[in-house]
């Protein structure tokens, strides 16, 4: 999504509620008696201080150190924005921090310097350095960066990487390798072209020497043209690729060139500049937001272009993202004492390869792909790839081992890869895949509750993600108003009236009278129905004039719900439908059902249940794990609540072998591998973490994803209706939009996966 469909009031309401900035710090260990706050801080801290004096490394033991990263800055050179000094810089550091979070587990504090003069910050840092296990250099002007980096990676005995040079460096580097693999050309032979000598290009080009690149054969350009030896005044950086050769512009450089690396600006390459490359070319137009030449064009002008840019609307993204919190992750988890070429040049290695390796259905399925597969549109793998984090970080790991910087070295490599795992970011990427997947086709959400304003703010954000396209049931005017009131944005947005819409109200009148004539209504009851708007939106969906339907923002959850069943209906088999919440954690998304519909299911009904529910988990691309939760374990007690669960997964375990599942079992052994394993090792579900968990009655599940939600012990998508012939669903009564917008854009990834 472009930064300019983003209005800057919603920016600066994102970062100021419902508290200021990003980031927090969360105790980790209990703080609800005196005895804890007694061992925390004193008397009881005294210990772990005395043990870390006597050997400094204990501090890796007892404290927080070990996955504790700073994120540096002066704010001299700030993504876009230049020097806009340190506290301007902030927003830019805490959205590093996140990024380190949610993609590798990594706690960040970002300290921003008021340090211009650099021996300044470097005396600074190395006075922080005791804090923290490693130090994420960001957004600091070039040449200082070189400077600073240089030093510091000398004086101190922890992993010290400028992300802006290296991270990019590494990622185009794997895209390199890739590239020329498939364009079957010899890295010593080719001839690189560069345009742009800041930080990232001085390290792409030092980085490419590395893999192989030969120096005769790397040219580097800035607003100058070619630098040469003969040019004076040149930094040392720029010095390393002077040219024996006559001075010349971008055009004269690039004829016959195989590859062409631009970290620059936008425009400065034409078509007749790429038609003027080899056979083959390599084209990493990287300057944002706008390339030195457009995905477009390009292709325009070579049919066997290999093209990545920096955008993620375009193939072959190279996004920092793919490296730096994977590189982190590998050197903290060894303790490494920096990070050196080797770790680097194992990351570009196990980058390459992941990309050659077999794509997993999720990522397919985040990106609107059928089968991404190692080619000339997919030569480095996708920013939300999960498979990241067990590839790179190990490779990094074994690579500080192997160069002889690592003080913890890993024994346990398959527990180290399940440990990366369980690392993965909050919500699993549960919600960044959903809104992926929503983007590549967005399907056509119709509101019932047009006219009120969460719905209105909901729609602009679907809009504008380009994720849903909204349908507006209600009055033109009063929705105008709302839209007037709030500066709204939301054009060409299809608002339908519906006393307005005589033809379609007919229309659906005879339709639903059809339906419903055998079940005691009339002609005239029928056209009365259509001119509410949850009948008429009901109609709408099930006359695919829309793809997915929300309702139930301002009534009770039954009465939204009876249209829809009214009118949709269940799926073939299915007797009743049911609610299922997912409430997303830690450690992944979780399932649950049912939580709205069935105040005590039977033992068919709770089959019949499992085996929808399982269906919809499998359709978000999940291998659904399925626990049917009761007082009772394996017949410990005879209640009716636990034989009725007890009979439903013998039914499931006969019915259908190949369906993770079983029970009746109590949630704690449910969410814990360990207990269900000492306790019960004969369960189908040890060595599966159960992900789906299957309430008795409604009374238990609601109570359940109520509390949890209300705690903050995760967040909630949903109610998601399940076994509607179509994707339709209700809200809360009274859903706030971030809760509109993620059940719309799961209603929206619903409705597409039922049509393919």
């Amino acid at each position: 999504m472009s930064s300019r469909s983003i209005k800057k009031k919603d920016t600066l309401h994102y970062h100021q509620y419902p508290k200021p900035g990003k980031i927090e710090v969360v105790p980790t260990k209990p703080s609800n008696s005196q005895r804890d706050l007694s061992i925390a801080y004193s008397p009881g801290v005294a210990e772990p201080c005395m043990e870390i004096a006597a050997n400094p490394e204990d501090v890796y033991k007892y404290t927080a150190k070990g996955n504790l990263v700073a994120v540096i800055t002066n704010g001299t050179a700030v993504l876009g924005l230049g020097d806009i000094g340190p506290e301007a810089s902030k927003p830019v550091m805490e959205g590093k921090g996140v990024l380190f979070k949610i993609f590798a587990d990594i706690d960040v504090f970002d300290l921003e310097l008021d340090a211009a003069d650099p021996d300044r910050f470097i005396d600074t840092v190395k006075a922080l350095a005791p804090t923290f296990g490693g130090i994420n250099l960001e957004d600091i002007k070039a040449p200082d960066c070189f400077y600073i980096e240089k030093r510091l990676k000398e004086e101190l005995n922890i992993p010290v990487m400028h992300d802006d040079q290296h991270g990019t460096a590494i990622i185009t580097s794997a895209a390199l390798l890739n590239a020329l693999e498939i364009a079957d050309k010899n890295i010593a032979e080719v001839k690189v072209v560069f345009n742009g000598a800041g930080a990232s290009a001085i390290s792409c080009a030092k980085l490419y020497l590395s893999l192989g690149v030969t120096s005769e054969h790397l040219f580097m350009c800035d607003s100058k043209g070619l630098i040469t030896a003969s040019r004076e005044n040149l930094t040392p950086e720029k010095a390393l690729f002077a040219q024996e050769h006559e001075p010349c512009g971008l055009s004269d450089v690039m004829k016959g060139a195989d590859v062409f690396v631009g970290l620059s600006k936008g425009g400065v390459v034409s078509k007749e500049m790429v038609k003027s490359m080899a056979l083959d070319p390599i084209v990493f137009a990287l300057a944002n937001p706008d390339p030195e030449i457009i995905y477009k064009d390009a292709m325009a002008a070579r049919e066997d272009i290999i093209m990545a840019t920096g955008r993620s609307d375009n193939p072959n993204q190279v996004n920092n993202v793919l490296g730096f919190p994977f590189i982190f992750r590998g050197a903290l988890d060894v303790r490494a004492t920096a990070i050196n070429e080797e770790m680097k040049l194992a990351a570009v290695r196990a980058i390459a390869e992941l990309t050659k390796e077999p794509v997993p259905e999720m990522v397919n399925l985040a990106y609107g792909e059928s089968n991404l597969s190692f080619g000339r549109t997919y030569i480095i793998p996708k920013p939300f790839d999960p498979r990241l984090i067990t590839t790179v970080a190990p490779a990094v790991a074994k690579a500080a081992m192997d160069s002889g910087v690592a003080k913890n070295p890993i024994t346990n490599w398959k527990a180290y890869n399940r440990e990366l795992s369980d690392r993965l970011g909050r919500d699993d990427k549960f919600l960044r895949l959903l809104n992926e997947n929503a983007s590549i086709k967005p399907q056509r959400v119709v509101f019932t509750e047009g006219d009120q304003y969460r719905i209105l703010k909901a729609a602009e954000i679907l809009l504008s993600a380009g994720t849903a396209v909204p349908i507006l049931l209600g009055p033109e005017d009063r929705i105008h108003e709302i839209i007037e009131e709030y500066q709204l944005e939301l054009p060409g947005v299809q608002i339908i009236d519906v006393p307005k819409e005589r033809a379609m109200r007919e229309e659906f009148a005879l339709k639903l009278y059809e339906l419903r004539k055998r079940r005691g209504w009339t002609l005239a009851e029928c056209k009365s129905k259509v001119k509410t708007r949850d009948y008429f939106g009901s109609m709408m969906l099930r006359e695919d004039k829309a793809d997915a339907l929300i309702s139930g923002l301002t009534v009770k959850y039954a009465t939204a719900l009876r249209p829809i069943l009214r009118t949709i209906g269940t799926t073939e088999g299915v007797s009743k439908a049911a609610g299922m919440y997912i409430l997303l954690t830690k450690r992944g998304p979780m399932f649950f059902a049912d939580t709205t519909i069935n105040l005590d299911p039977t033992v068919e009904d709770l089959v019949r249940m499992v085996l929808n529910v399982a269906d919809t988990v499998r359709r978000t691309n999940i291998t659904p794990k399925v626990a049917l939760l009761s007082y009772s374990n394996f017949g410990s007690s005879d209640g009716p609540d636990a034989v009725k669960m007890s009979k439903a997964s013998a039914i499931l375990r006969k019915e259908h072998p190949d369906l993770i599942v079983d029970g009746e079992i109590q949630a704690n052994f449910a969410l814990s591998p360990e207990l269900m394993e000492e306790s019960f090792p004969f369960s189908d579900l040890v060595g599966h973490r159960p992900n789906v968990f299957i309430f008795p009655n409604l009374a238990a599940g609601n109570i359940t994803y109520k509390m949890l939600q209300s705690f903050g012990a995760a967040e909630a998508i949903g109610p998601m209706l399940i076994g509607t012939k179509k994707s339709a669903h209700v809200l809360q009564l009274g859903a706030s939009v971030r809760e509109i917008v993620n059940m719309a854009t799961l209603a929206a990834v619903d409705a597409r996966s039922r049509k393919e």
